[in-house]
């Protein structure tokens, strides 16, 4: 039996929280193939090839991963990879609104693929690649929120140092 799963996502950056998860599938499914998005309608902070990078860093001790970068659609992709499942991260309702969706769609594009989700880690449900952009813009500590082996390397990329706006 094939348990080949996708864990797709934008990672920009990678957080404490999709750690978690992809870690957990790795439990789960015999491979997990960590799909980096190419998004057309966000402008990303970091290259997919960084972002690649900082998973690798951040997933090394996990064996029956392979991370990948990819643009297209989903279920075409876990189509050409043999994968019979997505996995998906929940962290509120919000999310399982938007994730039902693209699991249906997924579903209608490609029969065979089922879409599995995993709530989040009580201590990540707040967390987000945007906040941890956010934080870091202002200077503020994401040691919290993203790997420790990959901090720096983000935290320079998204600290301005300065604030475009001035209070009077």
């Amino acid at each position: 039996m094939n348990n080949t799963v996708i864990c797709p996502g934008s990672f920009d950056p990678v957080t404490l929280g999709h750690v978690d998860i992809i870690k957990r599938a790795s439990k789960m499914f015999d491979k997990v193939i960590v799909a980096v998005l190419v998004n057309m309608s966000k402008t990303p902070s970091f290259t997919i090839d960084e972002r690649i990078e900082f998973l690798k860093i951040a997933l090394g001790d996990v064996d029956n991963i392979e991370i990948v970068g990819f643009s297209g659609l989903l279920a075409d992709y876990a189509k050409e990879r043999g994968a019979k499942a997505v996995v998906k991260g929940l962290r509120a309702m919000s999310d399982f609104e938007y994730e039902f969706q693209m699991a249906l769609t997924n579903k209608k594009l490609n029969p065979e693929l089922d879409t599995v989700f995993l709530t989040s880690d009580s201590q990540y449900m707040y967390l987000s690649s945007s906040m941890v952009k956010q934080v870091a813009s202002l200077g503020g500590d994401i040691s919290f929120f993203v790997p420790e082996s990959i901090h720096a390397k983000v935290y320079e990329r998204l600290k301005t140092g300065t604030r475009k706006e001035t209070l009077k």
